[in-house]
């Protein structure tokens, strides 16, 4: 009895440790980004294939936008305060990131395919960041893409062509090779968004120049200057 005691409890043991080596190796994708805080989201998988048209009337799809890492965010040129100031946050914080070697596209995708034409999105695109990518299509593609990211999208009722569009204010950031890793949210500031996009890279698989020695001079100079201003 003593032996077929010990027998099962070895086959148990053997078990439970092939269980936890799944698991771990199971969980390890989704665990390597605990660390950088990534939000949750419920509802399923953000992101997926698309084909819309760029700023210079090219035709694209995610694999060539998404070639690098990238914070996509949908909304429209004429949003009269919400979009552009959203925009000039993420390019912040591309800016922040090229000085740390990350190098970070800025993505924009217009949820108002009508009146953002390729010249309107160049327009806006050369305002908000260099390398910035504007994107828009037809109503069907535009529609394809937000469902792809889980965004809302409604045109408001109006009797010309100045109408308003309610839409989701969300920033995506993509990795290649892995996809959507994490969300953020209007209250991020610039710098929230370059340490946790920072930090995503720096524990991927994705080849960067990142210079830790960089981000802690920014950090350091910023801790000054705000000192300074509360001083």
């Amino acid at each position: 009895m003593t032996k077929l005691y010990a027998g099962a409890a070895a086959v148990a043991v053997v078990a439970l440790l092939a269980g936890s080596a799944a698991w771990v190796l199971l969980r390890q994708p989704e665990d390597r980004f605990a660390q950088c805080g990534a939000n949750q989201v419920a509802g399923g998988a953000i992101g997926g294939p698309f084909t819309l048209v760029n700023q210079d009337g090219e035709t694209v799809t995610d694999r060539e936008v998404l070639a690098k890492p990238a914070l996509v965010y949908f909304g429209y040129t004429f949003c009269p305060d919400v979009c552009p100031f959203d925009m000039a946050r993420n390019a912040q914080a591309v800016d922040i990131l090229t000085e740390w070697g990350i190098d970070v596209t800025p993505v924009f995708i217009s949820v108002d395919p009508a009146r953002d034409t390729p010249e309107q999105l160049k327009f806006f695109a050369e305002a908000i960041h260099p390398s910035t990518v504007a994107l828009t299509g037809s109503e069907e593609q535009v529609k394809a893409a937000s469902q792809a990211y889980k965004t809302f999208y409604r045109v408001q009722e109006a009797e010309d062509e100045y109408y308003l569009i309610d839409h989701s204010t969300f920033t995506y950031f993509m990795l290649p090779g892995v996809g959507f890793v994490d969300f953020f949210k209007r209250d991020d500031t610039p710098e929230q968004i370059a340490e946790r996009v920072s930090c995503f890279v720096n524990d991927s698989h994705v080849s960067t120049s990142f210079d830790a020695r960089r981000q802690k001079s920014y950090q350091a100079s910023r801790g000054t200057q705000m000192g300074d201003n509360h001083g």
